[in-house]
């Protein structure tokens, strides 16, 4: 990857909508050779797709929650069972698997605190392996959706 891959990559992640005429020209490209190297970052993963910011009060998502969660066990059978369960619930947006305590940080939306208890004492306590469960709410986004730096 060299500097116009990443000016490519730098302006997508502020534009996802640019043409590749558009991107071309932002980039210092003819349209042939930006279009060649857009596809070689798609192919080879460095962009891997392209989708719509939605803002979650738009869709009545109004309370986020950070739950930590600590696993019972961690065998690879209870850990693969656990990530694809989570993964199985939409409002969980972000999951990390982290070293040391807790093991896991879920970044979870909902319409409410009632919503946010179903879900919690429903779907989240009762995934495979899981331990205990720990929530922080999110009080304010101070940096969000930032791209990745050049």
């Amino acid at each position: 990857m060299d500097d116009v891959d990443r000016k490519i990559l730098a302006e997508l992640q502020q534009d996802g909508r640019l043409t590749v005429t558009e991107l071309a020209g932002r980039v210092r490209l003819s349209v042939s050779p930006c279009h060649r190297r857009l596809r070689e970052l798609e192919r080879a993963g460095a962009i891997s797709g392209y989708r719509a910011v939605v803002e979650p009060a738009a869709v009545g998502l109004t309370f986020e929650a950070l739950v930590f969660v600590s696993m019972r066990q961690e065998d690879r059978d209870t850990v693969a069972e656990f990530e694809r369960a989570l993964a199985d619930i939409p409002h969980v947006l972000d999951a990390q698997r982290l070293f040391g305590e807790p093991d896991y940080l879920l970044r979870v939306a909902t319409a409410d605190l009632a919503a946010f208890q179903r879900l919690y004492d429903e779907r989240l306590a009762t995934l495979p392996g899981v331990q205990r469960l720990t929530s922080t709410l999110v009080m304010k986004h101070v940096v969000r959706d930032r791209p990745l730096p050049a």
